[in-house]
């Protein structure tokens, strides 16, 4: 047998492997690099293995992936905008432009979307997001330069030309800064789409006095509110057959706060189904600023979305503005990353600078040795906090993934709820609160494996130094909000000139307080 022979003899091809290869239309070269064979290889094992030539069992097989495909494409257009934009024209004869319409289509509805040219790559997938609708409110945070509010004020353009039953309201905290801000974003975005679009710019009139924009053709139209002028937003009454879809809080960290944008929110969402929600605003440095407080606990009908100036083209900011944020940068980090990144970097004073918040899955709570319990004892404002954790002392990291924390709740309550929303049984240790011993004696007489933790001169300090200079303190948000809360917020105490001092403020740090106790036993170990 020929040296040449013996090579293709040892060689396998699998038969599955070739034809998924042809179905997602490799070529001959590079199903031959897959398997590491030459042309004539190939050949024979085609005329081996079906009888016939490469080309025609590449033929068919080639077919079957385009079917394949056609199958998916036709489901995904359910749901993905874009995905029913391309079969609408591929399938129907539907065109962007109504200037290209043939005469026998002129009863076409155009399909309106942003041109990929005019998008920043890191909203690809949002805008995927928005068009399948798969949530309703989008929290667009970021840096400097990172073109969010230019994504929006097209965006919003796109779905009112898509959606011709809503309207949009465009809102700042105070209206007199509307004009020079969301206005001119949103005829930005009017021009910018009639690059594409010829004839949209001449459907839309503009007044200042009031501030609106409206689309003649259907009466859709853009407002433009206060949050200093509440009146003017509840008494909105949008033309008939009509509602507000399309709701945009620019400059979102501005706004007084959660309850300010609920009853905003309570006034605009009614009269219709489909709703989009944006809000956009430059992170604030203060983890405990309001917005960034927001995203610490997941919401269902919440994407929230970070973006930078790294990834917008360089034509779109000038190289000047590159230039700036790479010398701020070198000089000061903290400040860039929070400027330009859109990263919330702390004031200073966060105490607890090692978190990792994320989920905990169950397959990894199922896979933690030693467990460990604390309850801070409290009534009304201070809660009732037991919280459940982990400790891996090889790696030096705590992992918080449990909590129950109630008001004007009595000891016998609070130890049933234990046991039937959080199973805990009599043989789980649990690290109680020792200044309270008479609910302690309380819990123990209801059957709870309960003990006080163990305190003395300096305990507070040594155990909260020793929670901060673990490795990491990962906490899940879902199972975990408020302990999540409270660990982010956590800030050494101010002096009367408004500076940090190394001391420990005894307020909302009930959860940590329950993780002290809990891990008593560890950090009162010398050494530890």
């Amino acid at each position: 047998m020929a040296k040449g022979q013996v090579k293709q003899a040892q060689v396998k091809i699998k038969q599955d492997d070739f034809e998924h290869l042809c179905s997602i239309q490799c070529t001959r070269e590079e199903i031959c690099a897959f398997f590491g064979i030459s042309k004539d290889t190939l050949l024979r094992w085609c005329k081996e293995t079906y009888g016939t030539d490469f080309d025609t069992i590449y033929k068919e097989k080639r077919q079957m992936g385009k079917a394949s495909l056609r199958r998916t494409q036709w489901k995904l257009a359910d749901k993905s905008v874009p995905m029913a934009i391309f079969l609408g024209k591929n399938m129907l004869g539907q065109v962007d432009n109504p200037n290209d319409l043939k005469s026998d289509d002129k009863g076409v509805k155009q399909i309106i979307m942003i041109p990929a040219s005019d998008m920043a790559s890191h909203f690809v997938d949002i805008n995927r997001d928005i068009d399948q609708r798969l949530h309703r409110e989008y929290n667009l945070r970021g840096g400097r330069g990172s073109v969010k509010s230019t994504f929006v004020g097209e965006k919003i353009i796109e779905l009112l030309e898509n959606n011709p039953r809503m309207c949009a309201i465009a809102l700042r905290k105070v209206g007199n800064t509307l004009k020079d801000s969301v206005y001119q974003q949103l005829e930005w975005g009017i021009d910018k789409l009639s690059e594409t679009y010829t004839d949209l710019r001449n459907d839309y009139v503009s007044t200042k006095s009031p501030l609106e924009i409206t689309k003649s053709s259907t009466g859709q139209k853009i407002y433009f509110r206060g949050a200093d002028d509440y009146g003017k937003i509840k008494s909105i009454k949008p033309p008939k057959d009509k509602y507000i879809g399309i709701i945009w809080f620019e400059e979102y960290d501005q706004f007084a706060g959660p309850a300010e944008i609920r009853k905003i929110l309570q006034s605009l969402v009614r009269g219709g189904e489909d709703f989009v929600e944006f809000f956009t605003y430059n992170t604030p440095a203060s983890n405990q600023h309001f917005v960034n407080q927001e995203i610490l606990t997941p919401k269902p009908t919440r994407l929230v979305h970070l973006s930078d100036y790294r990834t917008v083209p360089v034509e779109w900011l000038g190289q000047p503005f590159i230039e700036e944020a790479e010398y701020l940068k070198a000089t000061n980090l903290k400040i860039y990353e929070n400027e330009y990144l859109g990263l919330a970097t702390g004031t200073g004073g966060q105490v607890f600078e090692n978190l990792e918040i994320r989920e905990i899955t169950d397959e990894e709570i199922n896979t933690f040795d030693y467990i460990y319990q604390g309850i801070d004892f409290g009534w009304y404002p201070d809660p009732f906090a037991w919280t459940k954790m982990c400790y891996d002392e090889s790696k030096r990291t705590i992992y918080l993934f449990d909590e129950l924390l109630l008001n004007k709740t009595s000891n016998e309550d609070a130890w049933a709820k234990l046991k039937e929303e959080k199973k805990v049984t009599e043989n789980d240790l649990i690290i109680a609160d020792s200044a309270e011993p008479k609910s302690i004696g309380d819990f123990k007489m209801y059957g709870a494996n309960i003990k006080p933790a163990e305190k003395g001169p300096g305990t507070v300090e040594y155990s909260m130094k020793w929670l901060s200079s673990r490795t990491k303190i990962v906490i899940d948000p879902n199972r975990c909000p408020n302990a999540t809360r409270e660990f982010s917020n956590y800030e050494y105490e101010k002096d009367k000139d408004d500076n940090y001092i190394s001391a420990y403020v005894d307020k909302d740090n009930h959860t940590i307080d329950s993780v002290r106790y809990a891990l008593n036993n560890i950090w009162r170990k010398k050494g530890q």
